[in-house]
């Protein structure tokens, strides 16, 4: 065991700290939650400015979606190594791009009709020809982008649990968390990008 790691692990528990900040993740889980259901209704859709437009923000999406997965293996490789502050840093970067990534995501949605894979002509409707035309390649794009969404949803609370535990070093829970957290937070983080470029043919 490193030193870095000892020096961590001496550290003492923060309970009470912990679960103030287990009642603000609740919190924060049931606005982002609430606005991602929100922003699925067409009456709420938020009219921009003339010549306003958010359509840049997809690409964005991806491209933070991917840091965040850079991030997370950074973070992996790190504590495996022992190298606790290099760990530490890689989860914030991670945390702060997923942060970015939820504010650009809602901004979007909130302002721009969605876009519908193998809607080829932009109507926002997929008619019999239209999913004919992209077959199975369909079925595939909607099983991802509905398992990326679903552990997105209930990956969110236990990612705040996790950061938290290791930030009032309840290291014990910390990994116990972690264990299972880190491959849906990495899932999350993966498809994403690849839902986007399965999409980006029928962006207008």
């Amino acid at each position: 065991m490193s030193d870095e790691r000892k020096e961590w692990l001496s550290r003492a528990p923060q309970e009470a700290l912990s679960k103030k900040l287990g009642i603000v993740a609740w919190i924060l889980t049931a606005v982002v939650l609430g606005l991602v259901g929100l922003m699925r209704q067409p009456n709420l859709q938020i009219p921009l400015p003339a010549g306003w437009s958010f359509a840049f923000l997809p690409p964005v999406h991806a491209v933070l979606n991917s840091l965040v997965a850079v991030s997370l293996l950074v973070a992996l490789v790190a504590v495996k190594q022992g190298k606790i502050s290099l760990h530490r840093k890689a989860i914030l970067v991670a945390m702060g791009l997923s942060v970015l990534f939820l504010l650009c995501y809602v901004a979007y949605h909130f302002t721009t009709s969605e876009t519908l894979y193998g809607d080829v002509n932009g109507d926002r409707i997929v008619d019999a020809a239209e999913k004919a035309a992209v077959g199975g390649k369909r079925a595939v794009y909607l099983i991802l982008l509905i398992t990326h969404i679903s552990l997105a949803g209930i990956s969110l609370p236990f990612i705040l649990f996790t950061f938290i535990s290791a930030w009032t070093n309840r290291f014990s829970a910390h990994r116990r968390l972690a264990k299972w957290v880190f491959p849906l937070w990495l899932y999350v983080a993966v498809t994403g990008p690849i839902c986007y470029l399965m999409l980006k043919p029928y962006y207008q």
